[in-house]
């Protein structure tokens, strides 16, 4: 007897802000330097929400939005920031929390002589 299986959907289960926001957060912790997993998340995200809706509030067709989230697409950052923007999110950089060494800092500093 063979065990029955579900495809999983991680947007059916962000149900909250809280949720999107701390779907987002571990995606990007895990996402390293893949942009394109990221952009996977913000595709989850909008599929949580209502696309059609995300459609009309970023000025793209739903059938732009599903290709430049899809895994072939590859949107702009513009794109991505009016996803993010429309989503309700705000895309921020930030240095790493870590401190740099002391090679680090002379690096940076020999860098902009």
């Amino acid at each position: 007897m063979g065990i029955k299986t579900t495809r999983w959907d991680s947007a059916e289960h962000l149900e909250t802000e809280e949720d999107i926001q701390l779907y987002l957060e571990a995606c990007i912790e895990e996402a390293g330097d893949d942009p394109a997993f990221i952009v996977h998340a913000l595709s989850v995200i909008a599929r949580a929400r209502n696309m059609s809706q995300l459609a009309r509030d970023t000025g793209l067709t739903r059938e732009g939005l599903y290709k430049a989230l899809s895994p072939d697409g590859n949107p702009t950052f513009a794109t991505v920031a009016k996803v993010a923007k429309a989503l309700g999110l705000q895309i921020t950089v930030q240095a790493p929390h870590t401190k740099p060494s002391n090679n680090q800092l002379h690096e940076t500093s020999d860098a902009g002589a």
